[in-house]
């Protein structure tokens, strides 16, 4: 149960906010699926000749049998295995009493040395009777020689952020998922993403401006919008009425390309009456994107 609880002030309304909570779930007993450990994508950087990147593959139940997952692995940007990079198995079986295993990727150093990007796409196959999980059923590694903060490629940052965290004030929530539905450029070093499930509780899509003008310090800064979502999941004293958000000045948040990472900063507020402060300061609301 995500809750609020302290005291919140407009600047022409003061008022104490009432623990709001998003809906628990019942519990169930797990299905036998399989899943990338509940995550999306991931960058790897060929750095090496020697570096990998280990991939687990989870599933949601043990055992006294040894189990197969069998996954494919496909690649838009034409990368193809034994050329561009080698796997350590084509299936994994998962022992009797373990739930984990793990895929490793080497990339092939040379292929990656001079700006060649390849996205390999994995996915689970419903095969042995196991059948991947519903919502995680494919895993994207986007793998490139070394990274730089200044080489920023915005459709990279798109899809799903399962490891997304978040801090109201002093109330912590998640991990939740949010996701980056569409991205648009600006300059050659700016761009807009657009960021839904903000909030995990119907919010509307959210406008950031990522800025990587100096690649040392990186910044997402809020456009302030209107028509957000029902107030009352803030707090019921303002139930029907709209949300606006808005940024913070001199406190921005970051992002790393190369760690597929954002930090979102906003103050939340009721359209027509105000902004939420907190001990006379702005609120500020935090969200830690991560795939």
């Amino acid at each position: 149960m995500k809750s609020i609880a302290k005291i919140l002030s407009l600047a022409v309304l003061a008022a104490f906010v009432a623990a709001g909570c998003k809906k628990k779930e019942a519990l169930t007993l797990p299905k036998e699926e399989a899943h990338f450990l509940f995550r999306t994508g991931a960058s790897y950087q060929v750095l090496t000749p020697t570096t990998t990147y280990k991939l687990p593959v989870g599933i949601t139940t043990v055992s006294d049998r040894d189990r197969i997952i069998e996954f494919s692995v496909s690649s838009p940007t034409g990368a193809v295995q034994g050329t561009h990079y080698t796997l350590n198995k084509t299936a994994i079986i998962i022992p009797a009493g373990k739930a984990i295993d793990t895929i490793t990727v080497q990339g092939v150093f040379t292929a990656y040395q001079a700006g060649r990007k390849d996205t390999l796409i994995f996915t689970i196959l419903e095969k042995n009777g196991i059948k991947p999980i519903e919502s995680n059923p494919t895993f994207r590694l986007f793998m490139r020689g070394p990274c730089f903060e200044g080489d920023v490629v915005l459709n990279e940052l798109l899809g799903a952020y399962r490891n997304t965290n978040e801090l109201f004030g002093t109330s912590a929530y998640g991990p939740y998922t949010t996701t980056i539905s569409s991205v648009r450029s600006l300059t050659a070093t700016t761009g807009e993403i657009t960021v839904t499930n903000i909030y995990d509780f119907g919010w509307n899509p959210i406008k950031f401006i990522l800025d990587w003008t100096d690649p040392a310090n990186r910044t997402v800064t809020l456009e302030q919008q209107a028509g957000i979502g029902n107030a009352g999941t803030i707090n019921g004293a303002f139930a029907g009425q709209d949300i606006s958000v808005r940024a913070i000045p001199g406190n921005n948040g970051t992002f790393s390309y190369c760690n597929q990472t954002l930090v979102l900063v906003l103050q939340p507020g009721v359209t027509g009456l105000g902004w939420f402060t907190s001990g006379g300061q702005p609120l500020v609301y935090r969200v830690d994107m991560r795939r």
